[in-house]
């Protein structure tokens, strides 16, 4: 890109950027001249908006991590409509995107990234933690309202239910399962607490 010409939004074309390397070329792909070159800028841009790469994959990260938190107010508004797997069941396209699911990958790769995340979030595992605390804190609503047992446990429940569903969507080459399959997840997992 030549000198001069001003680009509009560089941080969000990074990220953007970014995202598309990730999908297409994996944790090991995204290094920053493939970022920069993908979103055809100059690779001082970068460098001019992040104090690093590191700085940058953790910004682009918190940014689906807020979205993660964000899904929390929605999904606990549903609490008393529905039924609780229905309800569950729709923020997992969300959950479980494909650059989520890149993203976890980049983060558990490289240590750098994850000791930032962890400072930035306070989570073991960014990403991972957040889609958990979303659907206990869920549960907990649900619980609260008679629609999930009082014995339930939703700090245990919603772990094995988000690590059951990260076996499924991240062990598919060929895009994410089908509804049916996640819903039988969901199912099987939520069916000894659900009332």
């Amino acid at each position: 890109m030549p000198t001069g010409v001003a680009i509009q939004d560089p941080r969000g074309q990074l990220f953007e950027a970014a995202e598309r390397v990730l999908l297409r070329a994996g944790p090991g792909g995204l290094t920053s001249r493939a970022v920069t070159e993908e979103a055809g800028v100059a690779k001082g841009v970068l460098h001019r908006h992040f104090a690093d790469f590191d700085a940058f994959l953790a910004e682009l990260a918190l940014a689906r991590v807020e979205r993660i938190r964000a899904l929390s107010g929605v999904l606990r508004a549903r609490a008393g409509t529905g039924t609780v797997e229905g309800n569950v069941a729709a923020v997992l396209p969300e959950l479980f995107a494909p650059p989520v699911l890149a993203f976890t990958r980049l983060i558990i790769a490289r240590d750098e990234l994850r000791t930032r995340l962890r400072a930035a979030t306070g989570s073991r595992l960014p990403l991972v933690s957040e889609s958990t605390a979303l659907i206990a804190g869920y549960l907990a609503a649900e619980q609260d309202l008679g629609r999930i047992a009082a014995r339930a446990d939703a700090g245990t429940v919603a772990p094995a239910l988000i690590g059951a569903l990260h076996l499924l969507y991240a062990d598919t080459d060929e895009g994410p399962p089908d509804a049916a399959a996640a819903g039988r997840v969901v199912a099987a997992v939520l069916s000894p607490a659900v009332r």
